[in-house]
């Protein structure tokens, strides 16, 4: 059954799916790119990591299923449902991650994730490729909010959500699961039209 609005999106169905995923470059050298079957040891390698482990409590299991995420990321960029980018160090060795989900193009909304390998942590790696990707979604791709989540108890995402632009707009009661059990959550977001961050 196909749903009548009475505004019109503000991202029209159709204005990103169908063109490839593009590459972003971030400050300091960074650049955000589509991941590539080169990439799997490296992502499959990062969830071998404890702090990602506890923070993220979906996993892959093996590089095989590493591959299909990346098919799911292909194809949910084509369905404009979302997308997932590698951050390297100038197209080559992987740093991290930063992904946008939850995309409704009709509202302009979409919420945003990262992650960053140890190796990479404290440099700046995450904040660097969350700007740079926040600011192509509220610019060019048209989006008007952008939201993120952590646990209250993960100071080092919420560090990385501040300096990106994100403003601290509450706390979700006992909204998710970690390792350890439920989280209280931060909820974030950036807003276009929000000052950029410094």
């Amino acid at each position: 059954m196909r749903i009548t609005r009475s505004t019109p999106p503000a991202i029209p169905a159709g204005a990103l799916g169908p063109g490839p995923q593009p590459v972003l470059p971030a400050s300091g050298g960074l650049l955000l790119r589509p991941w590539e079957a080169p990439d799997a040891p490296a992502f499959f390698g990062a969830y071998r990591d404890p702090a990602i482990q506890h923070w993220h409590t979906r996993q892959p299991l093996s590089v095989e299923q590493v591959l299909e995420w990346f098919d799911g990321y292909r194809q949910a960029w084509a369905g404009e449902t979302a997308a997932s980018w590698a951050v390297t160090r100038g197209g080559g060795e992987v740093w991290g991650r930063v992904a946008l989900s939850q995309m409704d193009l009709d509202d302009g909304v979409a919420a945003c994730a990262y992650w960053v390998l140890p190796a990479a942590r404290g440099a700046g790696v995450a904040t660097r490729a969350l700007t740079a990707l926040s600011e192509w979604a509220l610019g060019e791709a048209g989006f008007h909010r952008l939201y993120l989540d952590h646990s209250t108890r993960n100071n080092a995402s919420c560090r990385v959500a501040v300096k990106s632009g994100f403003v601290l707009e509450g706390t979700q009661r006992s909204a998710a699961v970690h390792s350890d059990g439920r989280h209280d959550m931060h909820l974030h977001a950036r807003v276009r039209g929000d000052d950029s961050p410094v």
